[in-house]
């Protein structure tokens, strides 16, 4: 499958816990004031990718802890993303991702969308929430702005409610 990408860091230790394989998708729909990575917001720029070629290169590191989805917003790609979540699940890798979306606006929109259902089950920790300038915050581990939260994603789904974690 293909994914239109911004950019993949082979050893991030900024995206999550441990030594992790940054994949940053290209296109954001919401373009948040501030942005870390604002030259993934355009849907037009950037790269395709197949998602076999992507999990190689991860598979070709023995030292990587997970993989992170971060972009721009991965919900835009929920079925690439989904493609590469199963086979990197394989390795017995973690996935992380970031998203713009709170977990109840993705809860709401996955009704409608199986791939977006399917990317939330496939994922372990969900960073959520758009980026508020007037929030910013450098001393958060793994977010920029305070109303961003590290959500351990399988107990959501079980209790149908946001569970917050500590990374």
């Amino acid at each position: 499958m293909k994914l239109r990408l911004a950019g993949t860091v082979n050893d991030s230790i900024v995206d999550g816990e441990g030594i992790r394989f940054a994949v940053f998708v290209q296109g954001c729909v919401h373009k948040c004031p501030g942005c870390h990575n604002p030259h993934t917001h355009d849907f037009s720029q950037g790269y395709e990718v197949d998602t076999e070629e992507l999990f190689l290169k991860i598979k070709a590191n023995p030292l990587l802890d997970g993989v992170t989805f971060s972009g721009g917003e991965p919900f835009c790609q929920p079925a690439p993303l989904c493609d590469l979540a199963k086979k990197v699940r394989q390795l017995g890798l973690n996935v992380v991702c970031y998203s713009g979306y709170t977990f109840e606006e993705l809860m709401e929109l996955s009704k409608n969308d199986s791939d977006i259902k399917n990317l939330l089950a496939l994922t372990d920790i969900l960073i959520d929430g758009r980026f508020v300038l007037e929030k910013k915050n450098m001393l958060l581990k793994f977010r920029g702005s305070e109303n961003q939260r590290i959500i351990d994603v399988k107990k959501s789904l079980e209790s149908k409610t946001a569970v917050e974690c500590e990374l």
